[in-house]
Formats: C-alpha cells, sequence, structure tokens
C-alpha cells in the first residue's frame, strides 16, 4: 500500500503530489480511533543510544521519535527497521533530529561534522550549501533518519554562541533577510533531494529576540516589521516547497501575546498570509515560555492541537519508561479535549494526517478527502 519513503516537496507539481497525500492520509485517519489520532500527534524525545527499549512507542503509534545525542549506535538503521515492524499498520514515523551544523550536530559518528549557519552564509554559495546539506540528508538516510529540524531560517546578524540571551546567533544564516532567505532555501533543497523532510524553523522568526525560550518567556520584532525581515525567509522557502514548518514559543508584538506555537492567530498567519498547507510543528512544549503559563505539557499540547500545530515536540529524554509515561498523559489529555469538545475530531483527524503525509507515500483507491 505504501513505502517509507517520504513525500518531500520542492515546487508546484511536489505540493501538488503533497495535497494528494493528505487526502489519502485523510481516508486512513478516518477510521481511527481519537486514542489513534492523538499518539499520532505526539513525538518520543529519545537518547539514540536508547531506541531498542522504543519497542512499546512503536506498537502504540505515537507519530515520531526526536533523537538525541552525538553518538548513535552502529546498529541504528536495523534497530529503526525492526522497530518499524512494530507499528501499526507499519505506516513509517517520523525519525528526527537537530542536524543544523556547528555546535548543533547530532549522530556524528554517522553523520559528521559541517559548520555553523552563519559560517555557511558568510563563506559558501548557494550551490555549496545545497550540496553539504545533500551530504547531510544523504547520511542521516542511510542512518534510519528520514527528518532534520533544520534549517532555522531566523534572520539573526549577531555572531554569538546561542545561548540564553540569544537563541539564534551562528544558528542563523545572516541577519540579511534575502540572504537568510536564499541559504536557508539551499539547505532545505539540499535535505529534500537527499529524501529527508525539513523542518524549517522557527516561525515567525526568532531574530534578536528578547531571550532564549527554553528559559523564559520571549518577545520578537513586531509582526510589522517581521514583514520585511523574519517573514522573508518563510514566503521564499514556502515558495519553493517547504513541507513542514516549526512554530516558535516567543511572542509577536502587533500579532499574537501568546506564544506563537499556542495562538490560533499566528497559526493562521502561517496558514492564510502565507499561503502554508503542510504539517506545522510545535517547538519543545517543555519550554521555559510555555512553562511560565502555568501550563504542563499535556495542557499545552492540547493548546497548540486547538491553535492549529499538527505534531507535538517535548521534553529531552530521560528514562524511556518516564518519557512513555509522559508521552501517555499527553495523549490521554488530547483525548478527554475532544471529548469535552475543545478539540474538534475533525481538527485532530486533520493534523494526523498531515504527520501521516508528510512521512509515507500513500496510495489509495480514491482521493476523496474524508474528514
Amino acid at each position: 500500500m505504501l513505502s517509507s519513503v517520504l513525500v518531500v516537496s520542492a515546487g508546484a507539481s511536489e505540493n501538488r503530489t503533497f495535497t494528494t497525500n493528505v487526502e489519502c492520509a485523510q481516508q486512513i485517519v478516518s477510521t481511527w480511533t481519537t486514542a489513534q489520532l492523538a499518539n499520532e500527534t505526539i513525538a518520543i524525545p529519545v537518547e539514540a543510544t536508547n531506541i531498542g527499549a522504543l519497542a512499546p512507542a512503536a506498537r502504540a503509534g505515537y507519530g515520531g521519535i526526536l533523537l538525541f545525542g552525538s553518538t548513535a549506535p552502529a546498529s541504528m538503521p536495523q534497530v529503526l527497521a525492526t522497530l518499524q515492524r512494530e507499528r501499526p499498520g507499519h505506516y513509517a514515523w517520523m525519525v528526527m533530529t537537530d542536524e543544523e551544523g556547528g555546535g548543533i550536530e547530532r549522530l556524528m559518528n554517522l553523520v559528521g561534522s559541517f559548520p555553523w549557519a552563519q559560517t555557511m552564509g558568510k563563506n559558501l554559495s548557494a550551490t555549496q550549501i545545497t550540496a553539504i546539506a545533500r551530504r547531510v540528508g544523504t547520511a542521516l538516510a542511510a542512518a534510519g533518519v528520514n527528518t532534520d529540524l533544520a534549517p532555522v531560517l531566523d534572520v539573526d546578524g549577531r555572531a554569538q554562541y546561542p545561548g540564553a540571551a540569544n537563541p539564534d546567533g551562528y544558528r542563523s544564516f545572516s541577519g540579511v533577510p534575502s540572504v537568510a532567505a536564499t541559504d536557508g532555501t539551499a539547505f532545505m533543497k539540499g535535505l529534500q533531494e537527499a529524501g529527508v523532510l525539513s523542518v524549517v524553523k522557527h516561525f515567525p522568526g526568532l531574530g534578536y529576540a528578547t531571550r532564549d525560550t527554553d528559559y523564559g518567556p520571549a518577545a520578537i520584532l513586531s509582526w510589522a516589521k517581521l514583514q520585511t525581515t523574519g517573514l522573508v525567509p518563510f514566503r521564499q522557502a514556502i515558495a519553493n516547497g517547504a513541507t513542514a514548518v516549526m512554530m516558535s514559543n516567543a511572542r509577536v508584538p502587533g500579532l499574537t501575546s501568546l506564544p506563537a506555537g499556542l495562538s490560533s492567530v499566528a497559526v493562521n498567519a502561517l496558514r492564510n498570509d502565507l499561503g502554508f498547507n503542510g504539517l506545522i510543528v510545535t517547538d519543545s512544549l517543555s519550554a521555559g515560555a510555555i512553562s511560565a503559563l502555568h501550563l504542563s505539557v499535556a495542557a499545552a499540547s492540547v493548546e497548540a492541537l486547538a491553535a492549529g500545530d499538527d505534531l507535538i515536540l517535548f521534553g529531552s529524554p530521560t528514562s524511556v519508561t518516564t518519557t512513555l509515561a509522559q508521552a501517555a498523559n499527553v495523549s490521554s489529555t488530547i483525548v478527554k479535549a475532544v471529548a469535552d469538545g475543545i478539540i474538534a475530531k475533525a481538527r485532530l483527524a486533520y493534523a494526523a494526517a498531515l504527520d501521516l503525509a508528510a512521512r509515507n507515500q500513500l496510495t489509495c483507491s480514491s482521493t476523496t478527502t474524508t474528514s
């Protein structure tokens, strides 16, 4: 019925293919229970060295796993293939990591190393950046990883190591919007060419944020200023076939006082103003900007899905047992929110369909949409 090859987009034709894929995914999930739909929208954080313990997560049908750690077992592709056979329907799950370059690198024994985005932006052509991303994507795919939470499209020219006061710095390709747009899109293109899903981030741009949202509440430039700064790279990436976008946890003056990922206004801006029809991923819902609102991860997950996000990220790996317990709590809270009318079941089903469509090439007897 399907393969585990991701659908990655590189233009209008591929976007039409993705749309057809989503319609097929909607048919598939229309028969699922609310609990199955909820699990599909949740990603499990795990140390790469512990992936062998994820059989319960695979059998539960969680939508993805997020790999941490600089070292992965050489057997990881085989372990992931074994876990894949445990999944309901054998649909491929989203195997993610953060491979941005410089100081933000994972699985280095399998993927290798490459420069910070800012270093690439200053010293390399767009063609060279695409070639690096293609090499990285090829190595990720060989390791069994089908999704890269990269590139950073934020516009920030500060030559700083990212930290509590600045989430970007070297992670940004440039402080010049057009350069960040061209180089970020080039990196996205290289990952796509390697068959890896690129998740561009952090909408609507974390450049010059007042702090790193992992540490507490933060604001970015005003919505009016973002029109000619932070939004420029996202517009270009979407025009060139971006399939997945990560929301930021910062508030946007002039648009929303909530973290963008919890704001239906911010999500609607991405959908309607920028015309994005792909998968929307949260930033970590364990971040300080979220907990400062006195929201648990489970409560924030409900807020995010109700706002229009499709895939939930949270936490950093602890023990697999603890992480799975937290994921189960998130799922049951989502199920209750549907029963209570806080999240429409159709909204949850569409989120699950987008998640399924983003990482599987689906074939249905008909592409008539079911909701």
